[in-house]
C-alpha cells in the first residue's frame, strides 16, 4: 500500500517552486514511501517501557568548577601590543 504516491510529490514540488522530470518524481515518491513505511514499522514497536535518552552513551560533564584567579595587569599587555591609544589596542582600519 503506498503512503505517497507520484500525484502528491508533484503537488509539493509545484508548491515549493521545484521543477521535477517525471521519472524524478516518480523515484522521489517511491524512496519517500519507503522512508514512511519504515517509520511505520518502527512505530510498531513498544517503547512504553524503554526510558528517554538525550544520548547513547552515559556522559558526564567533565569540566572544572568556575574558580576566581588573579589575571594579568591590563598595562602588561598593553606593552605587547604594536600600537595603543590609551586604555585600548590601536589596530588599522579595514572597512571604508
Amino acid at each position: 500500500m503506498a503512503v505517497v504516491n507520484q500525484q502528491e510529490v508533484e503537488q509539493v514540488a509545484f508548491l515549493a517552486r521545484l521543477a521535477l522530470a517525471e521519472a524524478e518524481a516518480a523515484k522521489l515518491a517511491s524512496q519517500l514511501d519507503q522512508i514512511l513505511q519504515y517509520v511505520q514499522q518502527l512505530q510498531a514497536i513498544p517503547t512504553d517501557e524503554v526510558k528517554p535518552t538525550s544520548h547513547v552513551l552515559a556522559l558526564s560533564n567533565i569540566t572544572r568548577p568556575d574558580q576566581r584567579q588573579p589575571c594579568v595587569p591590563p598595562e602588561d599587555v598593553l606593552r605587547l601590543a604594536p600600537e595603543r591609544h590609551n586604555q585600548f589596542f590601536k589596530v588599522p582600519k579595514i572597512i571604508e
